[in-house]
């Protein structure tokens, strides 16, 4: 669900699996997502998580286009943070379009967030559109 103030996108199980990674299906990491991600494995009681949310929503205005930013409730859909092994919240996921996902724990600052997000994001700084149209065969 999105909203005015932010491009970070609410996830049920089913979303997740369909738009994130399929883990009941496989056990290898495989992304099936068209840019970079950011997952926020949160509950709405937490305090630290609550700390972090408005940053995060910040970002997902910030790096729009560039960066999904998707949220999972551990309460509703514990099923998902226990695939990935997580017990403790907030935990963020961060998502490249090749290779695996580094997680991060606790609550984060902006520039840790960001620097983080920078680390995902493709290096030279070209769309993958642009990279695909100019591939020579």
């Amino acid at each position: 669900m999105k909203t005015n103030s932010t491009n970070a996108v609410h996830l049920n199980k089913r979303e997740y699996k369909a738009k994130v990674h399929d883990y009941t299906f496989s056990k290898d990491w495989k992304y099936k997502g068209d840019m970079p991600a950011v997952i926020d494995f949160y509950a709405n009681w937490c305090v630290p998580c609550k700390m972090v949310a408005p940053i995060l929503d910040e970002l997902s205005i910030e790096y729009a286009g560039k960066v999904k930013v998707y949220k999972i409730d551990s309460e509703k859909d514990p099923e998902v943070s226990k695939a990935y092994g997580i017990s403790s919240i907030p935990t963020l996921m961060f998502i490249p379009l090749n290779g695996k996902p580094t997680m991060v724990t606790g609550a984060q600052s902006r520039g840790s967030l960001k620097s983080n997000i920078n680390r995902i994001l493709p290096k030279d700084g070209q769309p993958l559109i642009k990279k695909l149209l100019s591939f020579k065969w």
